[in-house]
């Protein structure tokens, strides 16, 4: 049969997505991108905040017209909303033919036959019916096949799954499980695999990246994973995205310092600044900590780019401490920032707070934080204007097929600003090439290079 994917979401997800579309090859399935051309339609869904819930019910609703007109047989939802919602959703879309969970994705093939699907896992309810408690997954990808749905030259690597921390606006610990780190022979062993298809950056997920290893009996961490990531040959930039706070020891800053492949750029949510903020967030840290660990860090890892998450009206959040969270982000200048507005969401802890930050003050707050940051990055890249950087190619711009971009090595793919060359010769830039630029201008957030007379690296 011909098996259409959509993944929405994080890219934790879309590695989901990639394994599920090989073990669909695998299967003796072959992959369509038309949905119209599809005999059955598979959306792995995301169910992190309202938003996301929404694109996830539309896009389901979309694809449910395919079924009704009859040119495809059989609908199937996988991931968060169907881990979150299995029961509603098939109650409430009677084209949905199965529901797969986020532990579930061994099952897709016979979801996509019709043959009956069995959790891996179940969900177990306790007393309280606001949270829904998992048992411990057992499902960890590692050797099966992958499609992968990102350019030739780059690609995620999942290094782990699950959640063990307890913030209080999080869902994700019900809906993934415990934390769980893969072994790191498999991780390098895929690493070589990726190199050897022509991958030349490599992107390191998980709930928490700085977290991997500690679970394992015998002691693996990230420090001793970037080391042995760093001997892979063919691959040139090795990124960590989902860092966090009170994971990030000497040690990591001292491997990513010392690894000439780690690039210099560090992933790390806070989500406030406000020590009381943080503290019903059940986030560990206060404001001035934080700000001594991003000197440290910069002090360790010179030249870093720092990117961070923020969310904006959390109940009880006053003017005075919205306004600390404004000092801190111009006190610091960070790189990349992105701000969510707080979503109320069933099954969190915080969801027994109320919701008492008006949508349009959330709304409000998000917009002044993001012109702060956009004054800082202006400052910036201003004072960057003239300097030699390196960037990676990744091709035309979706805006003009004439337009090429890039991205540094501070930027990370499809969540951070990109580069635009000033020339558009095919023959020179290739994707995945990394050419010494020189910085010659910027556009908001982007950046626009003028690429060396050295040949690509």
């Amino acid at each position: 049969m011909k098996i259409g994917f959509i993944s929405l979401g994080c890219p934790k997800n879309l590695v989901d997505s990639e394994v599920m579309m090989g073990l669909s090859q695998q299967g003796g399935h072959t992959l369509t991108p038309d949905p119209s051309d599809a005999d059955v339609l598979v959306v792995n869904t995301c169910a992190f905040i309202d938003s996301a819930k929404e694109e996830s019910v539309n896009t389901i609703l979309e694809l449910a017209e395919f079924k009704k007109s009859g040119s495809c047989k059989r609908l199937v939802v996988t991931g968060c909303l169907g881990e979150r919602y299995r029961d509603e959703l098939k109650a409430q879309i009677p084209e949905i033919d199965a529901v797969l969970g986020t532990g579930d994705v061994p099952e897709i093939v016979g979801a996509i036959e019709g043959a009956s699907t069995k959790r891996t896992i179940p969900l177990t309810l306790i007393p309280n019916p606001q949270a829904l408690v998992p048992s411990l997954p057992t499902y960890l990808y590692d050797a099966e096949p992958r499609v992968f749905a990102t350019p030739r030259h780059f690609a995620y690597i999942k290094v782990a799954e699950g959640c063990d921390y307890k913030c209080s606006f999080c869902i994700i610990p019900t809906l993934r499980g415990h934390y769980r780190s893969r072994p790191i022979d498999t991780i390098v062993r895929e690493a070589r695999s990726l190199a050897a298809r022509g991958v030349r950056e490599i992107i390191l997920i998980s709930q928490d990246t700085t977290f991997y290893g500690r679970d394992l009996a015998h002691g693996t961490a990230l420090p001793a994973l970037l080391r042995e990531l760093n001997q892979v040959d063919g691959i040139d930039w090795i990124r960590l995205l989902y860092l966090y706070p009170t994971t990030i020891t000497a040690d990591i800053l001292d491997a990513m310092a010392e690894c000439d492949k780690v690039v210099k750029y560090i992933d790390l949510p806070l989500q406030h600044a406000s020590d009381a903020v943080l503290r019903r967030m059940k986030r560990p840290g206060t404001g001035k900590g934080y700000e001594q660990l991003l000197s440290r860090i910069r002090d360790r890892v010179p030249g870093v780019s720092l990117r961070t998450t923020f969310i904006v009206g959390f109940p009880g959040e006053t003017e005075p401490e919205f306004d600390e969270l404004c000092a801190f982000v111009r006190s610091v200048g960070f790189d990349h920032v992105g701000v969510f507005t707080y979503s109320h969401e069933e099954g969190t802890t915080a969801y027994d707070l109320p919701d008492d930050v008006p949508a349009a003050t959330k709304a409000k707050r998000r917009n002044t934080l993001m012109a702060e940051q956009k004054r800082i990055v202006a400052r910036a890249q201003k004072q960057r204007i003239g300097t030699h950087v390196q960037v990676m190619v990744d091709g035309p711009s979706p805006e003009h097929d004439l337009v090429w971009k890039g991205r540094l090595a501070g930027q990370a793919p499809d969540i951070d600003p990109v580069v635009y060359f000033t020339e558009a010769d095919p023959d020179i830039l290739r994707p995945g090439a990394i050419f010494q630029a020189e910085i010659v201008g910027s556009r908001e957030y982007d950046l626009v290079v003028r690429p060396g007379v050295d040949r690509p690296l």
